[in-house]
């Protein structure tokens, strides 16, 4: 479980800002400061915190004192946000999770690390989630339905029971699961999509009924073919 220690956040962009204005005002959690890949580090603050290079987080924040939280998005079909947190695990640090208070869970539910759920997202009874999952607001997580590690389920998505999701699988805004199918890993399912049979891994999926493109989820997430 995390403990109430300082939070850096990963990142300094409109998500980072997101995950900290959350952690402040509902978690009541105290946000230190930012960091980001040192390629990415062009300013020194951001929303009045200091900036630092996530290779040089020790040097500054002690994992001893400091939790940290990786807000970020689908990158490389949610691989960047999963090496990220391999690293900093790797490196002793705690990763934090946030639960809304204007999420609907139910009693025992418990996330992995590092994920977050925000307002108005439904997990309902017997499902679960691994670590490092987002769950945008609204997203609805049927019962006894099971979401893996490195997954990203963005705003509205709806899933039926028992529905599988395989590691760092993407499923876009307003996405519709029928009960009892199984996302292959890094499976990418997107915006609107209804999805009514099991998907290939790293296949992508539009439409309804969801269709296989001719495309891989690492090339419409900023990887390569």
């Amino acid at each position: 479980m995390s403990s109430m220690r300082p939070i850096i956040v990963f990142g300094d962009g409109t998500f980072a800002s997101l995950a900290a204005y959350c952690l402040r005002h509902d978690a009541r959690r105290t946000v230190a400061a930012f960091a980001v890949d040192r390629a990415y580090l062009h300013k020194s603050e951001h929303e009045g915190l200091p900036v630092v290079a996530f290779d040089a987080l020790e040097s500054a924040f002690s994992p001893v004192e400091f939790e940290l939280i990786i807000p970020f998005g689908a990158a490389r079909i949610n691989g960047l946000r999963q090496e990220r947190f391999l690293d900093a695990k790797a490196r002793g640090y705690t990763l934090a999770s946030y639960i809304s208070s204007r999420a609907c869970v139910w009693d025992g539910f418990e996330p992995g690390e590092n994920c977050l759920v925000f307002e108005q997202a439904v997990v309902q009874p017997y499902a679960t989630v691994g670590d490092n999952v987002l769950l945008r607001s609204g997203a609805n997580i049927g019962h006894h339905s099971r979401v893996g590690s490195h997954a990203f389920i963005a705003t509205g998505c709806a899933f039926g029971g028992n529905v599988t999701v395989g590691e760092r699988a993407f499923v876009g805004v307003g996405a519709v699961l029928r009960d009892g199918i199984k996302l292959g890993e890094r499976s990418f399912v997107g915006a609107g999509a209804v999805v009514v049979a099991d998907t290939d891994p790293d296949g992508v999926y539009v439409g309804n009924p969801a269709r296989k493109t001719n495309r891989s989820a690492m090339a419409v997430t900023g990887g390569d073919e």
